[in-house]
């Protein structure tokens, strides 16, 4: 995630908040593509993950970064903790495990978006491979422990590493051991945000399984092709799941905020120190009357942080963040963007995708998200096999990057950025079971291949 807000613009009222999202609203043409992705650092000597100080650790790979790119550093306390770039809008944070994360510029194409993609990854390595450090391609570290898993010098990760055990059994797995890839989306109104988050909300599922490569933990298969997935069934449910209040008559943007005021707070910053406030209510910090800040009063950029610790399938802040996927090798970290980008940025696609799913009904939505992590694409949704809906919905995402028609250098359209998930739907088995495959024939049942061949 990019770095917290610090916009202490007063709130005064619950209408505020209303229009703090709503502003996010713009036309099509002014609409772009915003990637985020995290990868797992380890040493290439013996496979262990990276602790944030030391001469080769994290703090070391920022610093390098930010004298090959310039960008600002974003610091907390005397740590860096991420890197900014003050000119293109994009950003380098770091997850609470050391996960190294690329929060991309919001751009108008797939192929830009791609490119970017290469060119983080390759400026990483430049700067990693003197240091000694690799970096997976996994959605979980397949090897380590909890205890065995650094922790990151963030204000906010302490709160939460100290919370979460009392709301979930998997929340310091998901704070400490995952890693996905998301795409941002705008939106043009309220009742496109909408029809947006219903099919995203929707579709979140088959994102999982087509892109499902998180396999082992602790040096074991899980008996999940998305052990990521898995963990976001038993983290902190406040704050997670798929909404189902957005499928009902009457969402909007007001409904959603009345869902973000109900869920309980993390933290609220002041200056650079983050005060504990778990559990408690965002409508006592606007009147005033949390216990911990006697007097204090939201502001803007409490209540921007507060929309970033809410963890749905499908986020609304002032765009749409896609969020039921694993990261994956770069091919995968292009498909994931291109994926819903047809689908939601073209007006056919969009219908067709809407038509599609429509008329499943709650329990058929949380049955599928239950059922995928470990079936993948051999679950089933409102009596269909979901690869046999995965052809459909792919058919459509294609035809309606066929349709933005933006061309490369070769002449090729977006649509070409699907084609490692189509062969996932073709041949019915996603990167997690190739891996398995490999596991249980030439890996000999030992997971430590994978830091020699599914890496960046």
């Amino acid at each position: 995630m990019a770095r917290d807000s610090s916009n202490a613009s007063p709130i005064a009222s619950r209408d505020e908040l209303i229009a703090y999202i709503a502003e996010g609203a713009k036309p099509a043409e002014q609409w772009r593509i915003g990637t985020e992705h995290e990868k797992i650092p380890f040493y290439v000597k013996d496979n262990r993950p990276v602790p944030y100080d030391g001469p080769r650790g994290i703090r070391a790979l920022l610093d390098g970064m930010q004298g090959l790119l310039g960008w600002r550093p974003i610091m907390e306390g005397d740590h860096p903790i991420g890197l900014e770039d003050v000119t293109g809008g994009g950003a380098i944070s770091l997850e609470p495990g050391g996960q190294f994360e690329l929060s991309g510029a919001p751009l108008a194409t797939l192929h830009q978006m791609c490119c970017e993609t290469h060119a983080h990854l390759a400026q990483v390595r430049e700067v990693a491979e003197p240091l000694g450090i690799g970096f997976l391609t996994l959605g979980m570290s397949p090897l380590w422990s909890l205890d065995e898993t650094p922790v990151m010098p963030k204000g906010r990760y302490a709160i939460m590493r100290r919370y979460m055990p009392k709301v979930g059994r998997h929340g310091l797995d998901m704070m400490f051991r995952t890693a996905t890839v998301q795409v941002n989306l705008d939106f043009a109104s309220e009742a496109d945000m909408v029809q947006k988050l219903r099919i995203g909300l929707a579709l979140q599922p088959l994102a999982t399984a087509l892109f499902a490569n998180s396999p082992f933990t602790e040096g074991r298969p899980t008996g999940f092709q998305s052990m990521r997935s898995r963990i976001w069934l038993d983290t902190d449910a406040d704050r997670t799941g798929m909404l189902p209040f957005a499928f009902e008559d009457g969402m909007g943007y007001e409904r959603y905020v009345d869902w973000a005021l109900d869920v309980p707070m993390y933290f609220v910053k002041r200056g650079d120190t983050y005060h504990d406030v778990t559990g408690a209510s965002f409508k006592d910090l606007m009147a005033g009357r949390l216990a911990a800040l006697p007097g204090e009063r939201a502001t803007l950029a409490d209540w921007a942080n507060h929309l970033s610790t809410l963890f749905p399938e499908v986020r609304l802040k002032r765009y749409l963040e896609m969020r039921g996927a694993d990261t994956g090798a770069t091919p995968f970290l292009c498909a994931l963007p291109a994926f819903w980008v047809g689908l939601l940025y073209d007006d056919v696609a969009r219908d067709g995708a809407w038509q599609l799913v429509k008329n499943w009904s709650n329990e058929d939505r949380e049955a599928l998200r239950r059922d995928v992590p470990a079936q993948g694409l051999a679950a089933m949704v409102a009596g269909r096999p979901l690869r046999e809906v995965a052809r459909e919905v792919l058919a459509l995402s294609r035809a309606g990057l066929a349709r933005r028609d933006h061309r490369d250098a070769q002449g090729r359209n977006e649509a070409h950025f699907l084609d490692r998930v189509d062969e996932v739907v073709a041949s019915g088995e996603n990167a997690a079971q190739r891996m398995l495959a490999r596991y249980s024939a030439d890996w000999r049942e030992n997971v430590e291949p994978v830091f020699k061949t599914f890496v960046y």
